[in-house]
């Protein structure tokens, strides 16, 4: 198609379109494929991309003109099949995926100049206490935006305008956005061991070959995986390409990024809900032109506009975290693999636990393996005990056994570090008053409140309810009757404190510490600030804390306790990678697991370190149901703020289900939780062999089903969340 000769553009906007809307291209004005244009709708002015080109108009249909074109690189052919492809897969409207990739609008202006403010040297007609905070702000001398400075001194812009206004301030020109600098690959380089150079070996070549393949890196904890694929990614940077570096929890990682930086020379660009917005124009930006050439992002992250993306390397692949629940339910794990199989360039794996998924690819060989079998300084892997709670002894109000205790003791006699681990945030998940009986539940969501008692309040972990802890019960009015049951990571931390009062004890949850105080907690811990750590899973993602001699698991049965088909897979994942917190150091580490089933096939492979044999028994066992890897899953959920509305819909939906060989509908029935922010759900789900198109199945089955009123339709293909 010669541009300068089509007169229809049909250009993909930002909704909850099935496709792109046909415009009229004016005389003059030159257009592309993937051009980002301003367009007609309605009375409104909006901002889409050319999805193609068309010589003529339909018979009979006048064409609105396209207004405007960004001077701005074009969104690369590789990118619109991603997004067309995605959506397919998904099921979801084409015009809802490209919604992802515009969020940052104000990145097609230009590098605009920005204003900031600083302190004028004139004392301000009336001196406030807030306009004091400002001041002493403002007096180191840097120059700051309005809101920057406004939230560094804990006021509202108002105040930062009225002393502008006054003469307290003065104004400045910022210059347009940082530049990003050129990767120095030789900056950091390490010496690797003779299986990490193997390893890095197999990788480069790899990316050498320029063609897509992925390849899962299976390495111990502690093995060095990370220092490997830097290896990987060097060679893909030597070629010209650009690199995305995907993890789990993006915002947690600041001695990650700083360890790319020191591989790499210089600082990667960021992408994660933490970003501010002038910062994520500058990588938007930098991205579409080429000049940004590393990015460390989260999953959003494969939705910014790459112009030539060589190389995807997803650490920690098995986290469930990669897959998405709300707006579009896509998996960037699985994702990524597809936007490497669009743009014919490798994608890397990387984990300690490898997800069931890739290691069944693997032995279907569509995955290359690369294995790395010992650690890294210290070959031996920390050794793993099982208590026995049905017969340890447990001292009345305690949650740590006796044993336990006692390793705890000597280690930090020892001058050591520990780490005790509960997945459960808050004080106790439950509160019942003694007595009538009552439970205190979410007035939303059919849950129990969470006691939060460091906030003095009870949670909602499903819809942020809160409330004040009552002192009567709401139903029996009975005063001083309220009793948490069970313990959180609140409570274990009070029982820490009181067994062990010396200890320096350092408590981690992203309930109680969030963004810089996390970040900071963590350094504190790497340092060996803190001798006694209790954290929840987030401290079971990668990090590096060389003073941690031993984990203490208290309930190690929490995860097992699910419908979830994958429920024994990522209990294993998460007690494989919380023991692999410790003997990272100098000294060997050691890992005490309380479980009420000691027999478990799993509890028994984590003694024993028999990680495939453990897994080869899943296998087995999804093999035989028909489940994934080897079964194909879509979840169908109805929600409505009307329970017999939604069920009628439900049972409705039911009756036009159609019959089809090798594919099962089951429901619908009640979601495991009901109702969650005052809408009541009922799910469905599909099952199918590999073999079946679920995604034509679907799309028979719903393309006349149009939800009325405040009913909801939301399919989950893959889904990962079974409540």
């Amino acid at each position: 198609m010669n541009r300068d000769s089509a007169t229809v553009a049909d250009v993909l906007l930002p909704l909850a379109l099935p496709g792109p809307y046909s415009y009229r291209r004016p005389p003059g004005l030159l257009l592309t494929p993937g051009d980002y244009v301003v367009v007609p709708l309605g009375p409104r002015q909006m901002i889409g991309v050319v999805w193609a080109l068309r010589d003529a108009a339909p018979e009979g249909r006048a064409l609105r003109d396209v207004a405007e074109r960004f001077d701005f690189p074009p969104l690369a052919e590789t990118h619109r099949k991603f997004v067309d492809w995605l959506a397919a897969y998904y099921l979801e409207p084409a015009g809802n995926v490209l919604r992802m990739v515009l969020r940052v609008p104000a990145a097609l202006g230009g590098a605009r100049e920005q204003l900031a403010y600083r302190a004028s040297g004139t004392a301000p007609r009336r001196l406030t206490p807030q306009r004091a905070r400002v001041l002493d702000v403002a007096r180191d001398g840097f120059a700051m935006r309005a809101s920057e400075l406004a939230e560094a001194a804990g006021v509202g812009t108002s105040v930062i305008k009225a002393m502008v206004k006054d003469g307290a301030l003065e104004e400045v020109s910022l210059p347009a956005l940082r530049s990003f600098a050129e990767p120095d690959l030789g900056a950091g380089t390490l010496q690797l061991t003779r299986d990490q150079e193997q390893a890095a070996r197999e990788l480069r070549a790899v990316v050498a070959a320029r063609i897509h393949k992925v390849v899962l890196l299976d390495g111990v904890t502690g093995s060095g995986k990370t220092e490997v694929y830097f290896e990987a990614m060097a060679a893909a940077l030597a070629g010209g390409g650009q690199v995305l570096l995907l993890l789990p929890e993006i915002a947690l990682t600041s001695t990650f990024l700083a360890r790319v930086e020191a591989r790499f020379g210089v600082e990667p660009a960021q992408w994660h809900s933490d970003l501010r917005l002038r910062e994520r124009e500058r990588v938007w930006r930098g991205l579409a032109t080429g000049e940004a050439r590393i990015v460390v992002g989260a999953r959003s992250a494969l939705f910014l506009p790459w112009k030539k993306l060589g190389l995807i390397v997803v650490d920690e692949e098995h986290e469930g975290a990669y897959k998405q629940d709300d707006g579009v339910s896509y998996h960037a794990r699985d994702m990524a693999v597809l936007y490497g199989t669009i743009g014919k360039f490798p994608v890397i794996l990387s984990s300690a636990t490898p997800s069931l998924e890739s290691l069944v690819n693997v032995d279907r060989g569509r995955y290359g393996l690369v294995r790395l079998k010992d650690r890294h300084g210290r070959p031996e892997l920390p050794q793993i005990s099982l208590i026995d709670m049905k017969t340890a002894k447990l001292d009345s109000g305690s949650w740590l056994s006796v044993p336990l205790v006692d390793e705890l003791a000597t280690t930090l006699a020892a001058g050591d570090q520990a780490l005790l681990f509960l997945n459960r945030r808050g004080y106790a998940p439950l509160t019942l008053c003694r007595a009538c009986g009552h439970r205190l539940e979410c007035p939303n969501c059919a849950a129990s409140l969470v006691e939060h008692r460091f906030r003095r309040q009870l949670m909602c972990h499903h819809c942020g309810h809160l409330e004040a802890i009552p002192k009567a019960c709401p139903a029996c009015q009975a005063e001083g009757k309220l009793v948490p049951v069970g313990p959180g990571i609140e409570r274990l931390a009070e029982e820490a404190a009181r067994r062990f009062p010396e200890a320096r004890l350092a408590i981690l949850s992203s309930d109680l510490s969030r963004g810089t105080l996390l970040r900071d907690a963590l350094r504190q811990v790497e340092r060996g600030e803190h001798n006694l750590v209790i954290g929840t899973q987030l401290v079971a993602k990668g990090h590096h804390f060389p003073f941690l001699t031993l984990v203490g698991v208290v309930d190690a049965d929490l995860a097992l306790e699910s419908s979830d088909p994958r429920a024994g897979e990522r209990t294993w994942a998460l007690m494989a990678q919380v023991a692999g917190r410790a003997g990272r150091g100098d000294k060997p580490g050691r890992a005490l697991i309380q479980t009420h089933m000691p027999d478990h096939p799993l509890m028994q492979a984590l003694r024993k370190g028999d990680r495939d044999g453990y897994l080869n028994q899943e296998k087995s066992i999804r093999e035989r149901a028909g489940l994934p890897p080897y079964g194909r899953l879509a979840a169908l959920i109805i929600s409505g703020s009307d329970g017999a509305e939604t069920e009628r819909f439900a049972r409705s939906l039911a009756k036009i289900a159609p019959s089809a060989a090798g594919l099962t509908v089951l429901g619908p029935a009640p979601a495991p939780i009901a109702l969650v922010r005052g809408r009541h759900r009922w799910r469905f789900l599909v099952k199918a062999q590999r073999e079946v198109n679920l995604q034509a199945y679907l799309r028979d089955w719903l393309k006349e089903v149009k939800p009325k009123g405040s009913l909801a339709l939301a399919v989950d293909v893959d889904p990962y969340s079974f409540l």
